[in-house]
């Protein structure tokens, strides 16, 4: 059977992609089994004409005539936008100009002169698909003529030189939610590309910058702020008005004995989430030392140092260094 040199060419092919022969017991020879291999499957034997060789070319080539004319989804286009630190924890619309390759205005589309059709490919029969024979297998390629287009243009279109395509820019208003991060990449679906063949569009992705806020700053769902209190406010405690974003500010109570550097958390002041809840304000109290002192001021001061002097704050840190 595998003396024909073209049959033993497939044969080996077969074996190559499917990993040599296989070997069923069904009890039907001597031995517990009979035997068969891929030059009996691939290869056809007697009257059986072409076998699986003919299944598969025909499974690898089928749907090929339909292919090119299905509709084609458009592709996904991506770009940046800037906000304020305002916008981004609020939510805006921005004007989003995209610049990228659909279809000539000039020729619609077709690549061809205005007054001229394309016609079909005489090579792959307007499929855009060409088929390349290996033995028992057909391998589906694009079309060399029409470069997978099923067209032929004789009379190129002048704007686009017979491509059917060219770049345009278009600008689209687009909704930003609240609460948008730096550097976030948002999906705005059906603002991408424009189908093909009646196909849908692709998506949009934008990538959002925020600018920094000269006050608040953000931690994931919370804001942050840095207020200054003096070391009485912090010693005695004290009621502070601290601001919050875009409303009025807030009272935080300290109490006395207060640690400089401590964050107090004031709920729902936050960034708003997608389920609707809303993060914190996060309130860290920094001392402000006082560049100038007048008289009375310093005279405050030294009768302090003199009550305190016999409590070192240091002592226990340089005893824990000696034990390290």
């Amino acid at each position: 059977m595998l003396s024909d040199e073209k049959r033993r060419k497939e044969y080996d092919e077969a074996r190559s992609m499917f990993g040599g022969g296989f070997r069923v017991p069904t009890g039907n020879r001597p031995g517990g089994g009979f035997s068969f291999d891929l030059g009996d499957i691939f290869g056809g034997t007697g009257d059986a004409g072409g076998g699986l060789g003919d299944l598969f070319g025909g499974v690898f080539n089928r749907g090929r005539t339909t292919a090119q004319n299905r509709p084609r989804r458009g592709a996904d286009v991506e770009t940046e936008t800037t906000l304020s630190f305002g916008d981004a924890i609020d939510g805006t619309t921005v004007a989003l100009r995209l610049t990228g390759e659909g279809p000539c205005p000039t020729c619609h589309g077709t690549g061809a002169k205005a007054g001229t059709v394309p016609r079909v490919c005489p090579v792959c029969d307007g499929t855009g698909q060409s088929s390349r024979n290996l033995g028992s297998f057909g391998i589906s390629e694009p079309c060399k003529e029409c470069r997978g287009r099923g067209l032929v243009v004789d009379d190129p279109c002048p704007a686009c030189s017979g491509s059917g395509r060219a770049m345009s820019s278009r600008t689209i208003q687009s909704r930003i939610p609240a609460g948008v991060a730096d550097g976030q990449r948002i999906k705005i679906a059906g603002k991408g590309a424009p189908g093909e063949r009646g196909g849908p569009p692709g998506d949009l992705y934008v990538r959002v910058h925020v600018k920094p806020h000269q006050v608040f700053g953000r931690s994931g769902d919370n804001l942050t702020v840095t207020v200054p209190v003096t070391f009485a406010e912090l010693a005695l405690g004290a009621e502070v008005k601290v601001p919050a974003h875009r409303g009025a500010p807030v009272t935080v109570r300290i109490p006395p004995g207060t640690p400089n550097g401590r964050t107090f958390r004031v709920q729902g002041k936050g960034v708003r989430r997608k389920d609707g809840t809303t993060g914190s304000l996060l309130v860290t109290v920094e001392v402000m030392v006082p560049q100038n002192l007048n008289g009375k001021a310093r005279s405050a001061i030294e009768n302090l140092r003199e009550a305190t002097a016999g409590q070192d704050p240091r002592e226990e840190l340089l005893e824990r260094a000696k034990e390290a």
